[in-house]
């Protein structure tokens, strides 16, 4: 769910758009739009507090019929407001959830989406690791 909540809207309508057959699916809730309380906690064990709103987009989905063995319920949290996002990770939930489509789906939308996330973080890590600046001093010279 972590690699479909950080996917693009573009990428999920690629990759649903390419399935061999796709299921029917109806909408049990959403999706919608609407706000959550961010929580903190001062350290590792330290009391909790309310740190803000944070905008999230919800779906429920009834997926059915072929190529899925039985029906299937999926759902999926987004941050943000694009409710297509949510849309489409919840039906690619309920496709994860059969267990004929469980391996293809893992194959063949998952694993390419996960990749191309990972080649994104360590770009954007090589990129601040370029900028560091190593602070030494000299005062053992004097000592």
């Amino acid at each position: 769910m972590r690699v479909l909540a950080l996917a693009s809207t573009s990428q999920l309508s690629d990759a649903w758009a390419a399935q061999p057959i796709t299921p029917k699916v109806d909408t049990v809730r959403g999706p919608e739009a609407g706000l959550v309380m961010v929580r903190g906690r001062a350290g590792a064990g330290g009391d909790r507090f309310n740190l803000g709103e944070a905008t999230v987009v919800r779906a429920t989905l009834r997926v059915h019929g072929a190529p899925l063995e039985h029906e299937r319920v999926g759902t999926s949290y987004a941050l943000g407001t694009d409710v297509d996002h949510a849309w489409f990770a919840a039906a690619f939930d309920g496709l994860l959830q059969d267990a004929g489509q469980r391996e293809r789906v893992l194959a063949d939308v998952i694993t390419p989406l996960a990749q191309a996330q990972r080649r994104e973080d360590d770009a954007r890590a090589a990129d601040a690791r370029s900028t560091k600046v190593d602070f030494f001093t000299v005062a053992r010279e004097h000592a």
